[in-house]
């Protein structure tokens, strides 16, 4: 067993409401592949970016190479040797190849820069790494897996002894992946150590010397390859308590009517022949990791992506929906996940935001909303979902994040949806809020509301649904009644999708 060339004791990371990290402690070896895995949110992408100079620790101290080490810039780091590779490339796409990999650093005669020394130099580190690129060749007319090549030889031309991979697959086609692989085993041989962040079990399977696992911003342990089991790893990831009595009754809805019913729905990015039935009354959980098709497949519903296949049944009717102002006049509310993005106009007052889906109830003559009518509704929505505001002129963004929340699901209230998707819908939101969230959509359902949650949260599923749909790589892998579910049997379809077929 090699001696450790990066060493982390006792790190940790907080930030305004968050402690991200707490004491955590990890080794990568040279000439290793140390799989980085935990649910989202576990501390990964924090850690990551405390290790390449993003983040500044808060506590711990960090050992490269025997010796205890400052990080405190990406290019201190990669001067080091410690460079990450970001799930979102960052390149510059009318540069060339050659000009990417050495942004900054370009050979030169005088003050002028070398273009063929340049490329002759790229030419030989791309052929030591076995990549067949051109170094003169466009960033912005490769592939994505191409362009992750590039990414990488960008890395090792800083002569990388620990190289970071955050979710490097996650856009790749299987030949890609490949080909991903096969220099991941060439720089294991030239002795680089590699963190590998991945949510893939099949990944983690052929790839790993080892896992370590993280949860809830702690370090839960590692394992050698010898001791690599994914019931082991599933249970180490989401070993968290569940308050039993916070889930809700058992209640059988297939004798209710179907509100929305899916067929065969399918993407040309990702989705394949998603289905499923929303009862009057039900809140239905999609489960599954990040990039599984959650999001995606209510997109696809509302009309927000294009889909290439399947039928959408309301009350038993196919509806043609191609806008989100389609589903809207469908009965369909969707509450987004980037709620200050795309759900809220942060800078405009309550009663604009409310009304904002229902404006056409509102126009006068001029074509602007009834001022009083719009007040006095609003009102009514804020005394019954108990927002938070001085008054329904108050600016939005002034709210807190739960309260922003009753705004937007006021708005489908007021709008008289039957049908609502909540995606993400207490991200941001303090453990108080969520509760009330969480309390608001039962009243709902109750009321004969049909309600879709998607949430990367297990507890949140487990809390809220009735039904819980998992994803897997596009498809829905398996659906539990919340009786019979569990993190474990979430997780089991989260990620043994692809055997589960």
């Amino acid at each position: 067993m090699s001696e450790p060339i990066l060493r982390v004791e006792g790190i940790s990371k907080g930030f305004p409401g968050v402690q991200a990290l707490k004491d955590v402690h990890l080794e990568v070896r040279s000439g290793e592949v140390l799989v980085l895995v935990g649910e989202n949110g576990a501390g990964k992408s924090t850690l990551m970016k405390i290790l390449s100079g993003i983040y500044t620790r808060d506590e711990g101290t960090i050992w490269f190479e025997g010796e205890p080490v400052e990080l405190t810039s990406p290019l201190q780091a990669q001067q080091l040797g410690i460079t990450i590779i970001h799930q979102e490339l960052n390149l510059m796409p009318d540069l060339t190849v050659a000009q990417n990999i050495y942004v900054g650093r370009e050979p030169k005669n005088g003050p002028f820069v070398s273009e063929r020394k340049l490329n002759r130099q790229t030419a030989e580190l791309l052929d030591r790494l076995g990549i067949a690129l051109d170094p003169r060749q466009q960033v912005g007319e490769l592939t994505v897996a191409e362009q992750q090549m590039v990414e990488i030889a960008k890395a090792l031309s800083f002569n990388a002894k620990v190289l970071i991979m955050d979710e490097p697959t996650s856009a790749l086609t299987d030949a890609e992946v490949e080909t991903l692989f096969r220099l991941i085993e060439q720089l294991k041989a030239r002795g680089t150590g590699i963190v590998y962040i991945s949510h893939r079990m099949d990944e983690l399977r052929r790839l790993a010397d080892r896992v370590s696992v993280l949860r809830d911003g702690s370090y839960i342990g590692s394992l050698e390859k010898s001791e690599i089991s994914i019931p082991k790893i599933i249970e180490m990831m989401v070993g968290r308590v569940i308050d039993e009595g916070a889930r809700p009754t058992a209640r059988e809805h297939q004798h209710d009517p179907v509100v929305l019913e899916v067929q065969g729905l399918s993407t040309k990015a990702l989705l394949k022949d998603v289905s499923f039935q929303l009862h009057r009354g039900e809140i239905l959980g999609f489960a599954g990791l990040m990039g599984a098709g959650r999001t995606e497949t209510a997109r696809a519903i509302i009309g927000a992506d294009r889909r290439d296949a399947g039928r959408i049944l309301i009350g038993g009717q196919e509806v043609r929906i191609g806008q989100p102002a389609d589903a809207v006049k469908h009965g369909v509310g969707y509450l987004s996940e980037d709620r200050k993005s795309l759900g809220l106009m942060l800078e405009q007052d309550v009663t604009f935001n409310t009304v904002l889906a229902s404006l056409d109830s509102y126009a006068g003559a001029l074509g602007w909303m009834g001022d009083r009518k719009a007040k006095n509704q609003t009102k009514d929505y804020v005394q019954q979902l108990r927002v938070k505001t001085p008054s329904v002129n108050q600016t939005v963004k002034l709210l807190s994040g739960g309260n922003q929340q009753k705004v937007v699901i006021a708005r489908w209230l007021m709008r008289d949806c039957d049908v609502l998707i909540f995606d993400e819908p207490t991200r941001g939101i303090d453990v108080g809020a969520k509760e009330e969230i969480y309390r608001l959509m039962q009243q709902l359902a109750a009321s004969g509301k049909s309600i879709i949650v998607i949430s990367s949260e297990l507890p949140e599923i487990l809390r809220v649904a009735n039904r819980i749909a998992v994803f897997a790589n596009g498809r829905i892998t398996g659906t539990l009644r919340n009786e019979e579910a569990s993190q474990e049997k979430i997780m089991h379809l989260a990620a043994h999708g692809e055997e589960e077929e």
